[in-house]
């Protein structure tokens, strides 16, 4: 009897062929600036989006370990049910205060925050228009909601505003967009973009997930950094990149948070996080208020090795962040550079369709404040040697 699953043999000889096919990594001991991945040893670690270099921190172990004895490790259901631990619920009171919210929202992931806010806040009938560039959960929970989804040219204000002008007919209006480009490493023109919804009457909601805890005078996002908070409704960011710790979180009004409850499916239907990853997540809000200088002097070294890269002639695009690509466009081109960094003691990720669209393969740089400049100048002595 043939085996139902033969197919997947020839779509894997495919990825093969166009030097798609990924395989599964593991890394050994903690998130660092240098680590161990596969065979390789002591890599110099570029491919972390810890960025303020907390994921290790042991002020955030401490505070898992004591909430650990007091209220256990696993939540054991929804949060609805009975998953929502005092340290849970502190924590997304703790979220609201450092956003300047009423309240706020925590999820299971990223991922689940994006798809579960943006599905309960439109259906069919309703209409969603989301940057190009937009991240898979963003494009995953438009696609989820039924709405109809119109999409512009990436950070293109003038498109969103031809969009919204020729689409008044629907019941509900959401925009949505990333505040800090995952891929890219540039910002929405939010402004513009806050100024539009205002005009059209569009709900706003923006992802801060790689922004949070780097943009700003306080952390709190790009949304921060250009003076745009208050006209933002809905505000998501993750608590797995700049904070060091897993899960996703939604804040904004009261009554936006009390909607969620009730008809976000990805909160509804999950466990809740564990009581221990929430007072970790608490420590590390902490340290993002008390520590202010990681920010500043990540962003710092990513403008000079930004201005490095490029004396060097490499194309990394409109980056103005911690992410720095170098656009290479060829996959295999890319996965070859990256094999190449590799052996010179670097992980520097290759990145590929589908993450990207065909045609714009390129190495993401992810900056950590870990980083050193003895590292930076490995980083980049390699890719010089490239250049010849």
């Amino acid at each position: 009897m043939p085996d139902p699953l033969d197919w997947i043999d020839d779509e894997l000889t495919a990825l093969d062929a166009q030097h798609l096919r990924r395989g599964l990594v593991t890394r050994e001991g903690p998130q660092d600036a240098v680590v161990t991945v596969g065979q390789s040893h002591n890599l110099i670690n570029f491919g972390s989006n810890d960025y303020l270099g907390l994921a290790a921190d042991r002020r955030l172990n401490d505070a898992a370990a004591i909430v650990a004895q007091n209220e256990g490790w696993g939540a054991g259901a929804s949060p609805l049910v009975a998953g929502r631990s005092l340290s849970h619920e502190q924590l997304e009171r703790r979220l609201a205060e450092f956003k300047g919210a009423e309240a706020g929202l925590v999820f299971s992931s990223g991922f689940a925050a994006n798809v579960g806010t943006v599905a309960a806040l439109v259906e069919r009938g309703d209409a969603i228009f989301s940057d190009a560039n937009n991240h898979a959960s963003l494009i995953d929970g438009c696609r989820l909601s039924r709405a109809e989804v119109h999409i512009y040219r990436h950070a293109d204000v003038d498109h969103l505003a031809e969009l919204l002008s020729a689409t008044g007919r629907y019941r509900r209006r959401l925009i949505v967009t990333d505040a800090l480009f995952s891929m890219d490493g540039d910002l929405a023109p939010l402004p513009q973009i806050a100024a539009l919804a205002a005009q059209h009457g569009a709900m706003l909601m923006v992802d801060e997930a790689h922004a949070t805890g780097v943009f700003g005078q306080r952390g709190r996002g790009v949304s921060e950094h250009l003076g745009v908070e208050d006209a933002i409704h809905v505000h998501m960011g993750t608590l797995s990149k700049a904070l060091g710790s897993t899960g996703g979180f939604v804040v904004g009004q009261q009554k936006l948070i009390d909607w969620l409850t009730n008809r976000a499916r990805a909160y509804v239907f999950s466990t809740a996080l564990s009581s221990p990853v929430a007072a970790a997540t608490i420590a590390a809000i902490e340290l993002v208020q008390s520590e202010s200088q990681r920010r500043w002097q990540l962003l710092d070294r990513a403008g000079e090795l930004r201005e490095r890269l490029s004396a060097q002639g490499w194309n990394i695009g409109r980056s103005c962040a911690q992410i720095i690509p170098i656009y290479l466009g060829d996959a295999e081109q890319t996965m070859d550079l990256a094999q190449t960094l590799r052996g010179c003691g670097l992980f520097v990720p290759g990145i590929r369709p589908p993450s990207v669209p065909t045609g714009k393969s390129l190495l993401r740089i992810s900056l950590t404040w870990l980083h050193t400049p003895a590292m930076l100048d490995t980083l980049l002595q390699a890719l010089a040697a490239e250049r010849h």
